[in-house]
């Protein structure tokens, strides 16, 4: 499978055709004309829904992308019209194949099909047998067909990738894909057979009958073994809520005793007239309320019978006390008291003295009236101790009234308790009955679980007779075998050791004496890109040379930017030999495409490689790989004269 051809189409109809060869192809030129995003349209049109070309020209001006593959005897066109506007993907095409495709006009540019069967199909053509990913028996991932999707790893060295030091692979950086890559390439290296996958397929599914027949079994063991202990306990729940009789004298096993448990009926339940329990409680409230106002004049009276008491007390004291007025000296002269310490006849006639006299009257007065009052607050307390006894007492008749209530309406609710703890019984009597296993149904188990376990354990056997792994690791020494040398050719540093492709770890290391050397622990990016190279070469060498299902052709895009001091000085060269010769390690440049040349002429006869540059060299043999001349501004891959396509809709 290679790229015969690359075609877009304008929204007013014209088409733009790039042209391909086998062997090397190199398109150079300046920045920003388009070079970078042929990998994303072949990708694109090799059913890949996501529309990765990068906003700007491409997108606004180009109606249809298109490709045509080639195959052996075979060429395939895969169209696509460009996402609408506001979407990020498209999984729609137009298909069509023939011995020989010619480049459609727009006006015959119609969807058949979609991304999934573009896919069925390059992968049928490309030869990707049928398969089922190796994944482990334990594990909880999914296992998948490989298809043609699968390639895209080793197809695509975009700019950002072709020289990182951290990722070997396009898309390795992206979530699941490094496991996809492990499970895959194995099966388009030819490595898993599909009798292993289709064993591990059986065995699978053998298991898993095995562990249910298991969980069956012991299930009907388990209710055999404790089938008579728990008769016996429904059996004595099922007297105790009187849904069967006492014990008899009945010969029958116990099983059999519970089986008439299931025509059980629930006993009727009379209707409760609970009027009559909330009209006795509301009279109790009523009572109730009547005793605490009683209560609460009783404890009134009592206080102000404490007071008055009080009062008296301190008011006779006090009485007792002006009453000593009259206890003064008497003047043997006049026949009146005299003060003492006053002027002689004073007598009673002071302004002190009669405030004195005046509050010795006031007092006597109080004290008539508050003993005047004690008998009338005596019989209220009396009349109200009465009314308490009273009232007491219909509380308790009340109460008592109450009870009896209460109780006949206890009587009806356990009926229906009854009933719903009968009903409780029965269900758990019939769903025992109906799990009863019978002997023949465990000697019916026992039987498929040792038919399921010797089915497994055969096909445990001719697994284990597989030699893919033995075959994997044979396979990857081979493609290791030629990466030093690439890494050599291309002027990597440590190419004297042996260079291995780590599957595992998806990366290139060094095996250099003492311990390995990993691409990501090295340093310089001509180094980085060598590693890249070799690791991509030598496995599509392997691939190409042993006819393994993979496509022909690698897309490497801008390897030579390493040789330049900078990005600003490689953009620069814009696809001038002038500017290449002058700014960048020509050497190192060259080397790279005699590599190149070499490995699609002599070490894969047959490889497609597309290079996209800013490099550019006067050799001959690299001016025959130039696809078309240095892209400027225009020309480039869109014309400028092509319109945008808000202009087509307004």
């Amino acid at each position: 499978m290679k790229i015969k051809s690359i075609h877009i189409y304008s929204y007013d109809g014209r088409r733009r055709d790039l042209p391909f060869h086998g062997g090397l192809n190199v398109i150079t030129g300046r920045s920003s004309t388009g070079k970078s995003a042929l990998s994303d349209i072949i990708e694109y049109c090799m059913g890949r829904s996501t529309f990765n070309v990068p906003e700007g020209i491409i997108r606004d001006r180009v109606a249809w992308f298109a490709v045509i593959y080639q195959f052996a005897g075979e060429q395939v066109l895969i169209a696509k019209p460009s996402p609408d506007a506001g979407r990020a993907s498209c999984s729609t095409a137009m298909v069509r194949r023939g011995a020989k495709i010619e480049a459609p006009g727009v006006q015959e540019l119609t969807v058949n099909d979609d991304d999934n069967g573009v896919e069925r199909l390059l992968s049928q053509l490309l030869g990707i047998p049928e398969n089922t990913t190796d994944v482990p028996l334990d594990s909880s991932r999914e296992s998948y067909d490989a298809n043609i999707k699968h390639t895209h790893y080793y197809l695509f060295q975009k700019q950002t990738i072709v020289a990182n030091k951290d990722q070997l692979f396009y898309r390795q950086n992206e979530p699941f894909q490094p496991q996809s890559i492990r499970d895959t390439l194995p099966i388009l290296l030819g490595v898993s057979s599909r009798e292993r996958f289709e064993l591990e397929s059986r065995l699978r599914v053998t298991q898993r009958e095995l562990r249910l027949i298991s969980k069956l079994l012991d299930q009907a063991r388990d209710a055999i073994d404790n089938s008579e202990d728990r008769a016996v306990g429904l059996l004595s729940e099922a007297r105790a809520v009187g849904i069967l009789p006492s014990e008899s004298a009945d010969q029958e096993s116990v099983v059999e005793r519970l089986r008439p448990a299931l025509t059980w009926k629930p006993t009727p339940v009379p209707e409760d007239d609970g009027q009559r329990v909330t009209g006795i409680e509301n009279e109790l409230v009523v009572l109730r309320e009547r005793r605490r106002e009683v209560q609460r004049g009783i404890e009134a009276a009592q206080q102000y019978a404490k007071r008055a008491d009080g009062y008296q007390t301190e008011a006779g004291e006090q009485r007792d006390r002006l009453t000593s007025i009259k206890a003064l000296p008497v003047n043997k002269a006049t026949g009146e008291w005299q003060w003492p310490f006053a002027e002689a006849n004073l007598a009673l006639k002071s302004s002190i003295a009669g405030i004195l006299l005046a509050e010795l009257e006031s007092l006597d007065r109080e004290m008539t009236a508050v003993v005047g009052e004690r008998p009338a607050l005596d019989t209220y307390l009396d009349e109200q101790r009465r009314d308490l006894q009273l009232i007491g007492d219909q509380i308790r008749n009340k109460e008592v009234e109450l009870s009896g209530a209460i109780a006949a309406s206890e009587v009806i609710a356990q009926m229906g308790n009854r009933n719903n703890a009968a009903s409780r019984v029965v269900g758990r009597i019939s769903l025992f009955l109906e799990n009863l296993v019978p002997n023949n149904e465990l000697n019916r188990l026992q039987a498929e679980e040792r038919r399921l376990k010797a089915k497994a354990d055969d096909l445990e056997r001719k697994i284990g007779a597989d030699d893919s792994g033995a075959r994997l690791a044979s396979t990857l020494n081979n493609i290791s075998m030629h990466m030093s040398g690439y890494i050599a050719d291309l002027g990597g540093e440590f190419s004297q050791f042996p260079a291995r492709l780590d599957l595992h770890n998806l990366t290139v290391v060094i095996d250099r004496p003492n311990r390995p050397i990993y691409m990501n622990r090295t340093g310089g990016g001509e180094n980085h890109l060598a590693y890249h190279l070799s690791a991509l070469l030598a496995l599509h060498r392997f691939a190409t040379n042993n006819g393994e299902p993979m496509p022909r052709f690698l897309m490497i895009d801008q390897p030579t930017q390493v040789y330049f001091p900078s990005e600003a000085v490689y953009a620069e060269a814009a696809g001038s030999i002038e500017r290449t010769e002058m700014d960048a390690d020509l050497e190192a440049v060259r080397r790279l495409f005699e590599v190149l040349l070499r490995f699609a002429e002599k070490d894969a006869p047959g490889f497609q490689i597309i290079v996209t540059e800013h490099a550019n060299l006067r050799d001959d043999w690299f001016q025959s790989a130039l696809v078309e001349p240095s892209w400027t501004k225009p020309p480039a891959l869109v014309p400028d004269d092509w319109p945008d396509q808000r202009q087509e809709t307004e």
